[in-house]
Formats: structure tokens, C-alpha cells, sequence
């Protein structure tokens, strides 16, 4: 049976308007925070962190030997050119960079000391924890209250920064869709480049729209909401979605406040550049397809990577992403390859790079 007929949208209300609402609410929030009626980032219990561990287990158990298989191409980087490898560099900091300076809006600091260690510290522990996602959020909010950084601000403009690139990542596929009916392997290393400056222009558009206008968002949660509920026909209706969707959105626009479009901008930059230090694997190993394939490739991988069973998406992402790769047309030696070399940057090398965040804060901060 289908959902009742979804809600009328809202009427569309002037962006000065919902700015003024929105950092109201924002500014009642924080009381709250400070009152104690709304609570931190909470401390996982002892039995919760025991199934997390055991579960973790079970799934790195299962994965081990595509992980295994990926670590073996370490002998074949010697076939990458260093101009490739310095390439991936110069982009992975590129998009930390564009992490950093979302967060900087969206917590109201201009203070990137504190900004860069606790984010290099947090991003390497998820990656190593069960539960990965929460327990690193936790840990930056710890070193940000450290820090002499208001609770209220900290819990709510991580959760901003949060809400935001959750969002974009998951609009990417939509502009990858148009690839599936092209298809093919495009020609030139400039087109990969243009097709990254479209990318770009695309998602702010649609990013401005959505943060600008009431009826686009709502007309988007209507759209989802109607589509799962043809798909889930036996399940309950999913209702509402539209109304969250308005309140999330205002949410980040009520901590980011008017400094909205450079929040986006970063967001987007974030990913931009994650996803070009894909492209720039795939051209190491000599193999472009083309990128709006690879886009439905990342945004897989990215999407894999949310699974909380394991840490970062450990196993999940490199087996996904070799075979998303191999649909793409990649031939399967350079796409273990180039999965191996783009883990190489977004996966294990954050790993001592947050232990020397952390070695930095300490020594600031004690």
C-alpha cells in the first residue's frame, strides 16, 4: 500500500528570513547545551563496545583476504610514476584543507591550530575503532572543549559540518547518472579536468538552491520518500521525510549563519579533490575511464565506507571499489592497483598523521 499523499511544501520564505530563524534557534540551542537539557557527543557503554568489537571481528574475518590481496600491490607502486604520487599528495591535502576550513565556519574559530590537530587525531582514530565515526567525533569534541572551545559551539558545529558533507556526498551519484547512458572511456586527461570544474559548478548550484529555497528540498524528500515507498511496499510508509530534510537544512544554516556559501564551497572542495585523487590513481596505472563513471564508483566507495562494522570501511571499500572500478571498464590488475594506491592516501596514511596530531596537541594543550 502506498503513503498517504505527501505533505503540501511549505511556502518559500526569503534566505534573510530563514538566516534570522534559523540562528535563533541555533542560539536556543546552544542554551540549552549549556543548561544540560541537551547532551555531548555520549561515551559508548562497556556492553555496546563489546558487540561493536565482537562484530568488527566477525567482519574483518570476512574480509581479510580481499585486504590481503590489496596489500600484496605495495611490490607493483614502484610501476607509479613519482610525479603521480606527488600529484595524489598535493590533492588528499587539498581536501583535508577543505575539511578544515568547513569546520573553522561552521564552529566560529579562526583558530586552525586547534582545528587541524583535533581533526588529523579524530580522523585517524576512526579509522582504527569500531564504531569508527562516533568515537572520532567524540574524541574531536573532547580535544575542541580542551582547547577552551564553548561545548554548546563545539557539539553543534560538528554536527553541521557533519550534516553538510553527508549531504553532498550524497548528491554526487546524481550527477553521475548522465555517464551510465554515455558510457565509453573518454579521450584526454583534459576532459577528466573539465568534467572536475563542471562537477564543482554543478554541486554549488544545486547546493545554493537547496540551502536557498524551501521548495527544491521538500520537492527532493518527497520525491525519495515516494520511491522507498514503492520499493518497501510491505514495510510501514515512510512520512515526513520533506519536513526532516527542512529542519536539517536549517540546522546547518543556523551554525554556519551567513557565512553559508564558504561552508559550501569547502564541503564541496572536500570531495572534489577526494574524488581527483581517485582519478589521479587511475591515470598512474594508465587506465581512464571515464569520470563520470568514476564518480558512481566513489561515491559507492564512499558510501561503503559508512558501514560501522568495521573501521572505515576496512575491506568493504577495497572490495567494492576494485569491482565498481572493473565495471567501469578498468582492467582488474589496474584497478586493485589503483584502489591499493588511492587507500594508500585516504586510509593509512592519516594514520600517523593523527598520531602526530595528537602529539601537537598535547604539546599545546596538555
Amino acid at each position: 500500500m502506498l503513503a498517504s499523499a505527501p505533505e503540501s511544501a511549505p511556502p518559500p520564505r526569503r534566505l534573510g528570513d530563514r538566516l534570522e530563524q534559523a540562528l535563533e534557534h541555533h542560539a536556543d540551542v546552544e542554551r540549552e547545551i549549556e543548561r544540560g537539557e541537551a547532551e555531548a557527543p555520549a561515551r559508548p557503554t562497556l556492553i555496546r563496545t563489546i558487540v561493536k568489537l565482537a562484530i568488527c571481528g566477525v567482519s574483518l574475518y570476512l574480509v581479510a583476504p580481499s585486504v590481503l590481496d590489496l596489500l600484496a600491490s605495495w611490490r607493483d607502486l614502484d610501476e607509479i610514476a613519482p610525479k603521480w604520487l606527488l600529484a595524489m599528495t598535493i590533492l588528499q591535502a587539498a581536501a583535508v584543507v577543505c575539511l578544515w576550513a568547513l569546520q573553522r565556519v561552521a564552529l566560529h574559530t579562526s583558530d586552525w591550530y586547534v582545528i587541524a590537530t583535533s581533526q588529523l587525531a579524530s580522523n585517524a582514530i576512526s579509522k582504527v575503532a569500531p564504531g569508527g565515526g562516533a568515537v572520532g567525533a567524540a574524541l574531536q569534541y573532547r580535544m575542541l572543549t580542551q582547547a577552551g572551545m564553548v561545548r554548546a559551539r563545539a557539539v553543534a558545529g560538528l554536527t553541521a559540518a557533519s550534516l553538510l558533507t553527508l549531504a553532498i556526498v550524497l548528491a554526487l551519484p546524481v550527477l553521475g547518472v548522465p555517464a551510465l547512458v554515455r558510457g565509453g572511456v573518454h579521450r584526454t586527461l583534459l576532459e577528466a579536468t573539465v568534467a572536475g570544474l563542471v562537477l564543482f559548478g554543478a554541486l554549488f548550484v544545486i547546493g545554493t538552491l537547496m540551502l536557498a529555497l524551501d521548495r527544491p528540498l521538500a520537492w527532493t524528500g518527497h520525491t525519495i520518500q515516494r520511491i522507498r515507498n514503492r520499493l518497501r511496499r510491505g514495510s510501514e510508509p515512510l512520512s515526513g521525510l520533506p519536513k526532516r530534510l527542512l529542519r536539517e537544512r536549517d540546522t546547518i544554516l543556523g551554525t554556519v549563519g551567513r557565512r553559508w556559501k564558504a561552508a559550501l564551497a569547502a564541503g564541496i572542495g572536500r570531495w572534489l579533490f577526494d574524488y581527483a585523487t581517485l582519478l589521479a590513481a587511475l591515470a598512474a596505472v594508465g587506465s581512464m575511464p571515464r569520470p563520470g563513471l568514476v564518480l558512481l564508483a566513489f561515491c559507492a566507495a564512499q558510501l561503503l565506507a559508512q558501514i560501522p562494522v568495521t573501521p572505515g570501511g576496512l575491506g568493504f571499500v577495497e572490495a567494492g571499489l576494485t569491482a565498481t572500478l572493473a565495471l567501469c571498464g578498468v582492467p582488474a590488475g589496474d584497478a586493485v592497483l589503483a584502489t591499493f594506491a588511492y587507500r594508500l592516501f585516504t586510509y593509512w596514511l592519516p594514520l600517523p598523521l593523527g598520531v602526530a596530531g595528537s602529539l601537537l596537541f598535547r604539546r599545546r594543550y596538555g
